[in-house]
């Protein structure tokens, strides 16, 4: 029952909408210009944007943790949560010395969009000098989504257009949006449709304002359900996505995603090979995913450092249409966050444990990775269930 539903895809209208298609005798025909997706003043922009991005060897940093979210992160190395911490934890990232070798964007949280460094130089203008773009996350985080399954819905849509505005100004060059899904609370059609609505109108607006909108629908790891079910509510969802973002004249060629990669649940027994997941997310792409898209930049969803590096590098073996590379958080920083600890003197270290996977995730990224010499610490995993920015 469950692979006809999928069949029925929602890219096909209703049938009701295929006879109100069908030309009569007598119809008119539709003008050219209502057909036409208009993609706004920044179309060219939004192209070279997301191409930047995109780029041979080069993935996104993550570091748009919301300030509670950051505090567990310093928490975990015994640091209290305040600005002063979050901002030295942040210079020490964006300045570590040739990162943009090998990450071509950061994702920032506002209060780091316009902060400065310990040094007093702007966030975004230390990126931009190593040719790393800025992006900024702009929805509001996750609350109740009620007459559902126990589920969750993404908010941020108030205020959006003023707000990706005033990010333009400040320098930032695309966004991020981040709504889940949950296979244990169903999931359920409402759910779905919900954060396909949602990421669609955050899209259309943020194009508007000149900001590459990375469309991220995450499907939770939380489960005992085998990688065939995560691949069926995959397709599901990323059906509803583009029929939404189709819907709200979203130009394809100014977006880029940010899927989970095709994986079983967290508690199930049966785990898979690096193989077995690019097989089964790079069948998710070619189903579902336009090759007009510039960039497919994976999320790690709690896989451990070495494991997110050998299943981007495994989907990287055989040519594809996009660019399949990484818009890692945890992944990257794992390792950086524990050597630094905290302390002025470990900061060379921690930037050298940064560069490190960054460059691992580069070399993925071409399909070259090897996975020789990765310590203990790197293949822990760093799976939290419910995960929320």
């Amino acid at each position: 029952m469950a692979s006809a539903t999928i069949l029925k895809s929602s890219f096909l209208p209703k049938r009701s909408e295929w006879a109100a298609a069908r030309p009569s005798a007598t119809a008119q025909p539709m003008p050219a210009s209502s057909l036409a997706v208009r993609a706004g003043s920044y179309a060219d922009e939004l192209v070279k944007t997301a191409k930047s991005i995109a780029s041979p060897g080069k993935g996104i940093m993550a570091m748009d943790e919301s300030n509670a979210t950051c505090g567990k992160r310093l928490a975990s190395i015994g640091l209290e949560n305040t600005e002063a911490n979050r901002q030295a934890y942040r210079t020490l990232l964006v300045s570590a010395p040739g990162l943009g070798q090998y990450i071509s964007g950061a994702i920032l949280f506002e209060e780091t969009l316009y902060q400065s460094t310990v040094d007093g130089k702007k966030m975004v203008d230390v990126l931009t000098e190593q040719n790393i773009i800025p992006g900024i996350k702009v929805d509001k985080g996750l609350v109740p989504l009620a007459g559902s399954n126990n589920e969750s819905w993404c908010q941020g849509l108030d205020g959006l257009a003023s707000r990706t505005a005033a990010y333009y100004q400040q320098g930032a060059r695309f966004a991020k949006w981040r709504t889940v899904v949950s296979i244990p609370n169903g999931p359920s059609a409402l759910a779905v449709k919900e954060a396909a609505w949602g990421l669609a109108r955050y899209a259309a607006i943020s194009q508007e304002s000149g900001l590459v909108p990375i469309v991220e629908p995450e499907i939770l790891l939380d489960g005992e359900h085998g990688i065939d079910r995560t691949f069926e509510v995959a397709l599901k969802v990323w059906a509803e996505v583009f029929f939404y973002l189709a819907e709200n004249n979203v130009f394809f060629e100014g977006i880029l995603l940010k899927p989970s990669m095709v994986t079983p649940g967290a508690e199930c027994k049966e785990r898979a090979t690096p193989e077995k997941v690019a097989e089964y997310t790079l069948n998710l792409l070619k189903r579902r995913i336009p090759p007009s898209v510039p960039g497919i930049m994976f999320l790690s969803g709690g896989q451990s450092e070495v494991e997110a590096t050998l299943n981007l590098n495994a989907m990287n073996q055989s040519p594809n249409p996009w660019h399949v590379s990484f818009s890692y958080a945890r992944a990257l920083q794992n390792t950086c966050l524990k050597t630094w600890g905290g302390r002025p003197e470990n900061v060379k270290a921690a930037q050298d444990a940064l560069l490190t996977r960054a460059k691992a995730n580069s070399i993925a990224q071409l399909g070259k990775y090897t996975g020789e010499g990765e310590s203990e610490e790197s293949k822990e995993g760093m799976f939290v269930k419910n995960y929320s920015y």
